[in-house]
């Protein structure tokens, strides 16, 4: 076994690596850019190595940088996670030149499966079930318009060296076509430096099924059941779980022998996973009616590995280190056994109530360990409730890097206990600081959609443009607005009793979610009365604010919650849901986010397209410019018909969020 591994990562899988080989007496070395300075992942590890700027392609990417980095170490393995060099062969294959072991499989395997269309090819000899399509070697763009003809719309375009969901394309129709292959090509080479891509048939509500595989270097391989990977946005994974809802055994073992077959045929070794499509024409009902087709192998360990490991009782990360050290699969097939069910859901940084667009911003509260009390049971990873997080308080989420932060992971009897106990722990994990997707994932785990397991992987999209009700921002009922106002009163009137309003009274004039209230707190004897504007009228026998907690009695019942306030600001998490509101002064000002005039960057990014000109005209709802941030494309839209009169950014030019980008003016009223 080695003595010591670098991990050329970030986030929360450098931590995840970190834990297995601390638990194995394995040492461990990170790299970090700028922005990382003072992450997580570098106080997890034992040394730390700076390897460059912020950006991935000056610090993560750049691979001499880190194998110079395990050799001043003396390191003896490289862990490479999951995205930036994971699947990079030279990368691999330069490992193996500076005399280091690459923790991952050989780069003929990375190099088989890495290119789509190549591993098609493959597969197809291999006797493994493909999706019809295209993927040959002409990219000539009249000729992929002529294979999309031929297979018949709707057609799926994807980058061939992609993954993730980037570089990917739905068209429906033979005329949107050539927009969506140009748009497809342009974040295929932004993203992996390679604009080839492939066509295929759209396969219409899908299922996402993987399997698990694992080799060795003696000639072993086998299959760790398989994961549904169907809950997706824009063919990014929201939620994930194991085993998959429906399937039989016939068909599980069947999927796995293919797998199995395709990992053999590029003689792969490692942790790897083969990805199928499985059309379901009858749904989960009817497992009898549904066919699978090979999707792509993804040539090394997934973000969605914890399910895996929590309905096996394995850890996948200590399985590769030692199969990379050379010695055998710790299990053979038949000892693989599967228990109860898991379910992921992904913690991001975006907001999914403003199009998921990506947040950024301190960490202000963070404590996981409170979500995990009394719920772990035997080994910390293979607990009843699991979180994997690349955040710590005090931290910060920057605009360089994907916005995933954290995953929750819970393992039950059955899939209804795993839902219960994921829900509780979104419950009892609370993120302040910065807009995420908590609520939503806590409201999906709850929806019938998900409870019947009637998920596809485009149905969050079908949502988005139907005004799905899971996708409204939550609006603060009567008694948060009340808490609020009862914690802001409290600290406004420390003078006397920090912790209490039971001596003083106030009224306060709120803004929260959509909303403007006025509140009129004051004592009433020994309890506080909150009258909201209105009829509503809420008595608290106590209330306290101490050690960022508000806590309450009411009718006998005393409750608490997370909360934190600076100045006129109070950010309250009740259950999954955090909810901000702020004290506004006598004369409010305008949001300039909404003036029709100057469009405004949403996030911190690089502009990537500007599809005008000054003195242009354009009309309402016209895309103008493009920004990229966190992997993802933002178009800032005309919200008026006008003339541009300014552009305040250019192609590759890094910008600030809320900044202006562009200058309109217009020719027409904007409705309010």
């Amino acid at each position: 076994m080695f003595e010591k591994i670098l991990i050329a990562n970030r986030g929360e899988i450098a931590c995840r690596v970190a834990a297995t080989a601390r638990r194995m007496g394995v040492r461990t070395v990170a790299v970090y850019s700028d922005a990382d300075a003072h992450a997580k992942h570098v106080l997890a590890c034992d040394e730390a190595v700076h390897v460059g700027a912020s950006s991935p392609r000056d610090s993560y990417l750049q691979w001499q940088r880190i194998i110079d980095a395990a050799r001043a170490t003396g390191a003896q393995a490289i862990h490479p996670g999951y995205g930036f060099l994971s699947e990079n062969e030279d990368f691999a294959q330069a490992c193996q030149d500076a005399g280091l072991v690459f923790i991952g499989p050989p780069a003929s395997a990375i190099n088989a499966m890495g290119l789509k269309a190549e591993s098609k090819r493959l597969m197809e000899g291999a006797g493994v079930p493909l999706v019809p399509g295209y993927h040959g070697a002409d990219q000539a763009p009249a000729l992929l318009r002529q294979q999309a003809d031929r297979i018949g719309y709707p057609v799926l375009i994807k980058a061939s060296a992609g993954g993730g969901g980037k570089g990917m394309r739905a068209v429906e129709r033979g005329e949107d076509f050539d927009a969506a292959l140009a748009s497809c090509k342009r974040e295929a080479i932004n993203s992996f430096g390679d604009d080839a891509v492939l066509v295929e048939k759209y396969v219409q509500r899908p299922r996402h099924i993987e399997i698990q595989v694992f080799a060795d270097t003696h000639g072993h391989c086998v299959y760790l059941f398989e994961r549904d990977c169907s809950v997706q946005r824009r063919h990014q994974k929201v939620l994930e779980e194991a085993p998959a809802p429906g399937l039989t055994p016939a068909l599980r073992r069947q999927m796995g022998e293919a797998a199995v077959a395709a990992a053999r045929a590029v003689g792969y070794v490692g942790a790897g996973t083969v990805e199928f499509i499985v059309e379901q024409p009858g749904g989960y009902a009817h497992p009898e009616q549904m066919k699978f087709y090979f999707m792509e192998m993804n040539t090394r360990l997934q973000v969605e590995h914890p399910v895996t490991e929590a309905i096996t009782g394995q850890d996948l990360v200590e399985w590769q280190l030692r199969v990379a050290a050379g010695e055998p699969l710790p299990l053979a097939q038949e000892d693989i056994v599967l228990s109860g069910h898991a379910i992921e859901v992904r913690l991001y940084a975006e907001d999914p109530y403003d199009g998921f667009a990506p947040q950024t911003g301190a960490v202000r509260y963070w404590r996981p360990e409170q979500a995990l009390a009394g719920r772990a049971r035997g080994q910390a990873a293979f607990g009843e409730v699991r979180i994997d997080a690349g955040i710590r308080e005090g931290g910060e989420v920057t605009p360089y890097y994907d916005p995933m932060v954290a995953k929750l992971i819970a393992h039950g009897r059955d899939r209804n206990d795993a839902i219960r106990r994921l829900m509780a722990a979104l419950d009892d994990a609370p993120l302040l600081g910065l807009r995420h997707n908590a609520r939503f994932l806590r409201d999906l785990l709850d929806h019938p959609a998900f409870r019947e397991a009637r998920m596809h992987t485009t149905l969050i999209d079908q949502w988005q443009q139907a005004g799905e009700p899971l996708l409204q921002r939550p609006q603060p009922d009567a008694l948060t607005w009340a808490l609020a106002a009862a914690a802001l009163a409290a600290q406004q009137g420390g003078a006397r009793r920090p912790d209490s309003v039971a001596t003083w009274g106030t009224t306060l004039v709120l803004a929260g979610g959509s909303e403007q209230r006025a509140v009129r707190v004051r004592p009433h004897g020994a309890q506080v009365q909150v009258q909201l504007a209105g009829a509503d009228s809420f008595t608290f026998d106590a209330v306290r604010w101490q050690d960022e907690r508000l806590t309450w009695r009411q009718g006998g019942v005393q409750r608490s919650a997370v909360c934190q306030m600076q100045g006129g600001q109070v950010t309250l998490a009740l259950g999954a849901t955090v909810y901000q509101f702020a004290e506004l002064s006598p004369f409010p000002q305008n949001d300039p986010a909404l003036d029709p005039r100057k469009l405004r960057s949403p996030v911190a990014g690089t502009v990537c397209a500007v599809a005008v000109a000054v003195g242009e005209q354009v009309s309402a709802g016209q895309p103008l410019l493009c920004v990229e941030a966190m992997k993802m494309e933002m178009w800032l839209h005309a919200r008026a018909s006008g003339t541009v009169s300014a552009l305040h950014a250019q192609i590759k030019d890094s910008v600030a969020a809320g900044s202006v980008l562009a200058e309109i003016d217009i020719t027409e009223e904007v409705p309010a």
